[in-house]
C-alpha cells in the first residue's frame, strides 16, 4: 500500500512509519526537520529492506509547501491511506498566552491536515478507496489547564475528521480520529517513565495499523486512548 504519513521523523509519526515499514509498504514521508528525517529514513531502509520509502521535507503549516508535498506525492502514486500527524504543542491559557497562539495552533494542527486532505482526497475518490487517520487529542474533548489555544485547533481538528467522515464515507474511503492522552515522545523528554505510567508511540502505531485490517464493511469511527491510570 501507499501510505502517506506527516510529522514522521520522530514520536509517534516514526512509530507509524516504522510500523508500516516492517510490512513492507511504501511510505511518503515529511517533516520539518531533513535532517532527523533522513536519519528515520536511512534507519528504516536499513532495517527493512523489503520498504520503499520516500521523504520530503514540508512545513505544513505553510499552504505552499502543503501543496507541493502533496503534487510530489500524487506524481508517484495515489495514496491508500494518509496519515494526518504533523502538529505542536504550546501551553498557554487564552487569556495569558501570546498574541498569534491561536493562529500558529491552527496552521500546525487544522490546516495542515485540512488542506493535504483536499489535496489528496479527490484523487482518492476518484479510486474509491483509502484511509485517512486523523491525529487528534484528548484535547480535543475537554479542556484543561494551559491547553489554551492548542485545546482549541484540536477541537477543531475533532469537527474537521467528523465532517470528513460524512463527506467521504459513501465514496468508499474511511476516516478515523484518534484521540490519545499523555505518549512518551520528545515532549516528555526528562520524564521517568520506567513505571509505564504514561503511553508509548507505538501504541498508537499499533492501533493505526490494526484499523487497516479490517474488513471494508467496518471502520471506526473514533478511538479514544488513555494511559492505563488515567490522565496525568
Amino acid at each position: 500500500m501507499n501510505i502517506v504519513i506527516t510529522g514522521a521523523a520522530r514520536g509517534i509519526g516514526k512509530a507509524i512509519a516504522t510500523k508500516f515499514a516492517a510490512e513492507g509498504h511504501t511510505l511518503f514521508l515529511c517533516s520539518r526537520s531533513i535532517d532527523t528525517l533522513q536519519a528515520t529514513a536511512d534507519e528504516l531502509k536499513k532495517k527493512y529492506t523489503s520498504a520503499d520509502i520516500h521523504l520530503m521535507k514540508a512545513d505544513l503549516s505553510d499552504k505552499k509547501q502543503t501543496e507541493k508535498f502533496a503534487n510530489w506525492c500524487l506524481q508517484i502514486a495515489i495514496p491508500d491511506i494518509l496519515i494526518n500527524n504533523a502538529g505542536g504543542f504550546t501551553p498557554g491559557n487564552i487569556l495569558d498566552e501570546p498574541d498569534g497562539s491561536l493562529e500558529n495552533m491552527i496552521n500546525n494542527n487544522l490546516y495542515s491536515a485540512y488542506y493535504l486532505t483536499k489535496y489528496l482526497a479527490p484523487q482518492m475518490k476518484i479510486k474509491r478507496s483509502g484511509h485517512i487517520f486523523n491525529i487528534c487529542s484528548i484535547a480535543a474533548l475537554q479542556a484543561y489547564n494551559d491547553g489554551g489555544s492548542y485545546s482549541i485547533s484540536k477541537f477543531a481538528m475533532n469537527g474537521f475528521s467528523q465532517n470528513l467522515r460524512h463527506e467521504l464515507k459513501e465514496h468508499n474511503i474511511k476516516v478515523t480520529a484518534i484521540f490519545p492522552g499523555a505518549v512518551f515522545t520528545d515532549s516528555w523528554e526528562g520524564f521517568d517513565n520506567s513505571s509505564n505510567r504514561i503511553m508509548e508511540a507505538t501504541d498508537v502505531a499499533n492501533v493505526i495499523f490494526a484499523c487497516t485490517q479490517l474488513s471494508p464493511a467496518a471502520v471506526p469511527e473514533e478511538i479514544i486512548l488513555r494511559p492505563q491510570l488515567g490522565d496525568l
